[in-house]
């Protein structure tokens, strides 16, 4: 009697044992299969992301030598500290590109903004008619790109292919959209024409997200669309206001197409008009891809500092 019970035990314990296996191992697949799901975006990621920002880093802290005429001699590396980085701010026109995106900055993007609001406020109103066309057709500029947007617009900046120009002609106004005084504000049109229509996206998401019983109780309350805007909706897009301002500002430093495509027209546009123009035209002009890292890099300094900047003071308003 005691030899079959324990028979019996024995064989309880190898059918416990073998349930548990086939339990672990299904518990390690399930902690494993996020890890595969995401392998490929985060490969990605790593090369086409994070390693580049790591070479670009490493490259301004970099001097490269060339012996002989055409470097026929030998090229030599050396760490060169800071050096690139001083040579970058030593450079006049690349300081005055960046200090000419800070003024373009606070001109373009607070405009911008109020544009994409008023017209997010108006497509979300009780009274708007065929939203959803409208605000597709808003949206239209996000999609056509950045370098056939400027050329559609310089047909309207260009002397002798502007309608515009020939009518403030006729009317006896003389009016220069690509002079030194106002080229930078064309390009700031084209830039809110851009992207007004995706920045007033991003605002009516967050305006779909407010209950509709706020509504109704400031209706009940006898309270107009003006006073349901002003104390209701705005105060309840503020992280909205807030992510496509901080958008914006990265996108000044980053103006790139825009004023590349106004050059061949423009001779106020000169080949350092902005940080990444200035960046591009020292790595593939003058072949200093080192000072050019550096330049990025402090492109990227001066982005994350605005940025951070504008977060910290809407959070002590808010607070």
């Amino acid at each position: 009697m005691s030899v079959q019970t324990t028979t019996g035990t024995a064989a309880e314990t190898r059918h416990d044992d073998s349930g548990r296996r086939p339990a672990r191992r299904r518990g390690g697949a399930v902690r494993r299969a996020p890890w595969l799901l995401l392998a490929p975006f985060l490969l990605l990621f790593l090369f086409t992301f994070i390693l580049p920002i790591i070479t670009a880093i490493g490259s301004s802290f970099v001097k490269v030598s060339r012996s002989g005429l055409f470097g026929e001699d030998g090229v030599t590396s050396r760490f060169a500290w800071f050096d690139n980085y001083a040579k970058a701010l030593a450079d006049g026109n690349f300081v005055a590109s960046i200090w000419r995106m800070f003024l373009f900055g606070i001109v373009q993007v607070p405009i911008m903004i109020v544009a994409a609001t008023v017209l997010a406020l108006l497509l979300e109103s009780a009274s708007a008619k065929w939203p959803g066309l409208f605000r597709a057709a808003f949206f239209l500029p996000y999609g056509i790109p950045g370098v056939i947007a400027t050329i559609l617009w310089s047909f309207l900046y260009v002397p002798g292919l502007s309608p515009i120009i020939d009518a403030a002609k006729w009317m006896g106004l003389d009016v220069d959209f690509l002079g030194s005084g106002t080229v930078l504000w064309s390009i700031a049109n084209i830039v809110t024409w851009s992207y007004t229509g995706y920045n007033m996206l991003i605002i009516i998401a967050q305006l779909k997200s407010i209950p509709g019983e706020l509504y109704e109780a400031a209706r009940v309350d006898g309270a107009s669309p003006w006073r349901i805007a002003r104390s209701i909706q705005i105060p309840l897009i503020a992280p909205a206001l807030v992510l496509t301002t901080v958008f914006s500002i990265i996108g000044t430093l980053q103006l790139f197409a825009e004023p590349q495509v106004l050059q061949s027209v423009a001779p106020a546009i000169d080949s350092q008009y902005t940080p990444n123009l200035s960046a591009y035209t020292t790595a593939f002009s003058y072949n200093d891809y080192n000072v050019a890292a550096a330049q990025a890099v402090l492109i990227a300094v001066v982005a994350f500092v605005l940025s951070f900047g504008f977060l910290r003071l809407t959070n002590r308003k808010s607070s």
